[in-house]
């Protein structure tokens, strides 16, 4: 029996990388799941190959920026399937600028994705769990979220929002029987941390910085988030999961 039989999640940002690992775990563990990205192609990809393995997966274009996208892809994920469980707010960017060198056009674009892609998404999805008598709010932060590290400022600066936006949407709606709950990383195995691999100093300093002297893979954050989307944390909101190979233990 799955861990996740007779759920219905959106995942977005769900595409390629921690995402699609997401969506798959979640389609092994018997979810039916709504994978929302701007990556078209791959998100198209994605959906034709879980299909073919028997997975009941549907890829829908999703802005995380823009409050019709969101609102498409829970009516989306409502018309087929009659509700909505679990939302994974997954989709966030990365942005490696001091704070002298960011400009007013990169804050504005991470704040965008990372701190209103949680809270449009959110908004959306919390009347259909409400209708459908609760749900499971699933937001990835970061290490960034939690201590300030050698991450940019204004990465900092979105992941330490969604820490505590997650705190408030766990009380504000625990009434409705939806939890909400964080998760935080550290450096994973992605695209997202290509660049700074490619520069072997920097990549070599941040290793030396983790106890564990590695980079996780998707799949090891994909089960914490599988395990917060679960009833198996029936008892926890509100609550931070770190995944970090040691980061903050420092």
């Amino acid at each position: 029996m799955g861990r996740l039989d007779g759920k219905v999640a959106l995942i977005s940002g769900g595409a390629r990388g921690q995402g699609a690992v997401e969506a798959r775990m979640f389609c092994g563990e018997g979810a039916k799941v709504v994978m929302g990205d701007i990556l078209d192609d791959e998100g198209d990809a994605l959906e034709k190959q879980l299909r073919g393995e028997g997975f009941d997966a549907t890829y829908v274009h999703l802005d995380v920026t823009n409050a019709d996208d969101w609102r498409n892809a829970i009516e989306t994920t409502e018309r087929r399937h009659g509700l909505l469980n679990v939302l994974v707010n997954n989709a966030g960017i990365l942005i490696r600028k001091s704070i002298e060198e960011t400009t007013e056009d990169d804050w504005d674009r991470i704040m965008a994705v990372n701190v209103k892609g949680v809270f449009l998404g959110t908004k959306a999805a919390v009347p259909v769990m409400r209708r459908g008598g609760g749900g499971s709010i699933v937001n990835i932060s970061s290490t960034a979220g939690i201590v300030a590290g050698t991450s940019s400022a204004a990465y900092i600066a979105t992941k330490g929002a969604v820490r505590l936006f997650t705190k408030a949407t766990a009380i504000q709606f625990v009434g409705d029987n939806i939890r909400c709950n964080s998760v935080h990383p550290g450096p994973i195995e992605t695209e997202m941390i290509a660049e700074m691999k490619a520069d072997e100093a920097v990549w070599s300093r941040r290793m030396q910085l983790l106890p564990m002297r590695r980079a996780g893979v998707p799949e090891e954050i994909a089960y914490g988030v599988l395990f917060l989307a679960s009833d198996e944390s029936s008892y926890m909101t509100g609550s931070e999961l770190v995944i970090d190979g040691g980061t903050t233990a420092q």
